[in-house]
């Protein structure tokens, strides 16, 4: 079994996920893991596949979607790794405030020199308000809750940590 990462970058449009899936899916490949959005009319997708044609095949298969230029499609073969265990608890941190450079460079330099590690990161500029929505596996909730208020005053930021609600699959 072999195993892709794929990723699309682009102008958005209609019908871009539904493309690029059913491609995938006449190839017999399983989409194991994805994260799709738009930024600023821009579209952005990483997804890891697994099933049996090789890279060759896909990144042949997919082309077609990048002709025009308006599409960057890129295939990448990735080992398999072994289940990964969180090494803490997962949380939410909430950062909002006035745009100013450095907050996302900020905020993960202290959730990494805190023991955090960050799963997720979504970041938001409406008007001059900069908002940041991170998920975070964390040990020491304490210490990290700690180090993000005083990094939220160097910056003038607001910030609130909180547990994340348990996935239920």
């Amino acid at each position: 079994m072999n195993e892709y990462a794929v990723t699309v970058i682009g102008h958005d449009r209609p019908g871009i996920i539904a493309d690029v899936a059913e491609i995938l899916a006449r190839l017999g490949l399983n989409l194991t893991d994805s994260t799709m959005t738009r930024l600023r009319g821009h579209f952005a997708m990483t997804l890891v596949c697994a099933g049996p044609p090789t890279g060759a095949e896909v990144e042949a298969a997919l082309e077609p979607l990048g002709a025009d230029r308006t599409l960057l499609i890129t295939v990448r073969s990735v080992v398999e790794e072994p289940a990964h265990e969180s090494a803490g608890t997962p949380h939410v941190i909430t950062v909002h405030g006035a745009d100013r450079l450095g907050i996302v460079a900020t905020l993960a330099r202290t959730v990494a020199e805190a023991g955090g590690n960050i799963t997720d990161l979504t970041t938001r500029l409406s008007g001059s308000l900069y908002v940041i929505i991170a998920e975070v596996d964390v040990t020491d909730p304490d210490r990290l809750n700690e180090a993000l208020r005083t990094a939220a005053r160097r910056l003038d930021v607001e910030v609130s940590m909180r547990p994340a609600d348990a996935d239920l699959l």
